[in-house]
């Protein structure tokens, strides 16, 4: 069901910070969905290091809450390109649902 993807409300840089500020990688799971579409020299690449860094350690260019409550969380990747990170936020836990690697065209739709 698509529309539980559709972004509900906008959460400020501010806000989603204070919420994941006492968050360690080790408090991060990655999901099996998340990786589930690559393939072994795809996993090896984004492995779940990466996604977890991306989380506790970069500032978010945007993030919105969607309607099934996951965060979207966009970041810049690279100068072509910003990756979306789908974030499921519990009281000890935050679970990477699944990312998605957007370039400068796909942004701009």
């Amino acid at each position: 069901m698509i529309w539980d993807h559709n972004i509900v409300d906008k959460i400020s840089k501010k806000e989603f910070l204070k919420k994941i500020k006492n968050f360690k990688e080790n408090d991060i799971e990655v999901t099996d969905h998340a990786l589930f579409r690559l393939n072994e020299k795809q996993r090896k690449v984004y492995e779940m290091g990466t996604l977890k860094n991306f989380v506790v350690n970069k500032i978010p260019i945007e993030i919105g809450k969607q309607k099934n409550g996951n965060l979207a969380v966009l970041y810049y990747y690279d100068e072509n390109q910003t990756i979306k990170i789908l974030l499921n936020l519990k009281p000890n836990k935050i679970y990477i649902v699944t990312f998605y690697i957007l370039n400068k065209q796909q942004m701009e739709n």
